[in-house]
């Protein structure tokens, strides 16, 4: 048996014995210097040894109780430990079934996380790209000349998708010796049509860049004089009488641009109509060479008028032929329906000799009157 020293009841027990001891090893030291003491005393000591022997009991008694209790404990101490694994063996289960989760949890945000960082690297290399191609773009508006071939390209791109090939011509030369961006074919009235691509964007760039009152209004006075040269410039160049159309079209390769005129500069926009130049951008170009596609299927289909009249004409000749072919073929087969059908009568007719003969029923063949020959008209 084990006690544990810790324990209150244990260490009153010990010090109840500790104290039992000191007194008998009193008494015994009393004794021992009275030994010839008197009868009295020796009746005293017997009382005493009677108390010691009571002690002596009290101490086995509470030996017992002592050890009952430390059986107790024992027993408690055993449930409380076998509760303490159980408690640690589900705290540790529930510790490993969270951790496994937060490790698949983990695993598969670490997962999500991979997936969006492949898709930030793949924005950023369009980004990246995207920068090089706006760059691209501006080193290309920066030059007069490769910006009028970018305008060119654009203006090609778009008659291309909007009319057939034969009904225009890029980079046209006209009898004045001016080379046209596109000359558009239509028939009079109106006539060709010149569209020019050759917009100049310095001055809208700089109208961009104010950063002042004062420059912006030096920006605004550079674009109305760079507009009005231009207009001037088309209405000179491609409005050429008896040649091309009375009007020409002045082609802007930027929406932004188109806006800015109609919207801060509307007496620009007024000039160009009264010198016959329509400015337009690639939304108002495509609707326009729209227009234009159906002025020239009307032209063509007026042209064509004669063509279209004289194939119906033949056509009605052909439809009346096969009429005509049709009735005789309807002839032929309604006299054939007529042969075939007194041929089966006579088939019949041959079947039920055929049966009397097999058998010599010649009475009854007396009796018929004689076979009609069988006429098949040709």
């Amino acid at each position: 048996m084990t006690l544990d020293l810790n324990d209150p009841v244990v260490l009153g027990a010990l010090g109840v014995v500790a104290l039992i001891v000191v007194m008998l090893m009193l008494v015994l030291r009393a004794a021992g210097r009275s030994a010839q003491a008197a009868v009295p005393l020796m009746t005293q000591l017997a009382a005493l040894g009677q108390r010691v022997q009571s002690l002596s009991d009290g101490q086995q008694q509470l030996s017992g109780g002592l050890h009952h209790v430390s059986e107790t404990q024992a027993v408690s101490q055993t449930k409380m430990i076998a509760l303490v694994e159980q408690r640690l063996a589900q705290v540790n289960r529930q510790m490993t079934e969270s951790l496994q989760g937060s490790a698949v949890r983990t695993a598969r945000s670490l997962g999500d996380l991979q997936q969006r960082l492949e898709a930030i690297d793949k924005a950023q290399a369009n980004i990246e790209k995207l920068s090089g191609n706006v760059l691209g773009l501006q080193d290309i508006l920066s030059n007069k000349q490769t910006r009028g071939a970018f305008g060119e390209i654009q203006l090609h791109d778009i008659v291309q998708k909007a009319l057939p090939a034969d009904s225009y011509t890029m980079q046209a030369t006209l009898s004045n010796g001016r080379r046209a961006d596109c000359l558009i074919h239509l028939p009079n009235p109106p006539g060709p049509i010149v569209i020019d691509s050759k917009f100049p964007l310095e001055a809208y760039e700089a109208l961009r860049r104010a950063e002042n009152q004062s420059q912006l209004i030096e920006a605004q006075r550079m674009m109305r004089i760079a507009v009005r040269s231009h207009i001037k410039a088309i209405s000179e160049r491609y409005l050429i009488e008896g040649e091309t159309a009375d009007g020409a079209l002045m082609f802007l390769p930027s929406e932004a641009v188109y806006a800015e005129l109609h919207a801060n500069f509307p007496e620009l926009v007024r000039e160009g109509f009264a010198a016959k130049v329509w400015i337009v951008s690639p939304t108002t170009c495509m609707a326009t060479l729209n227009t234009m596609r159906a002025v020239l299927k009307d032209a063509r289909m007026r042209a064509q008028a004669g063509a279209i009249r004289k194939e119906l004409a033949a056509l009605y000749q052909d439809v009346e032929r096969l009429s005509a072919r049709v009735a005789n073929l309807d002839r032929h087969f309604t006299q054939a329906a007529k042969d075939v059908e007194e041929i089966k009568i006579s088939a019949e007719k041959a079947g039920k000799r055929a049966h009397r003969l097999d058998n010599f029923d010649f009475e009854e063949l007396a009796q018929d009157p004689p076979a009609k020959v069988l006429r098949i008209e040709r």
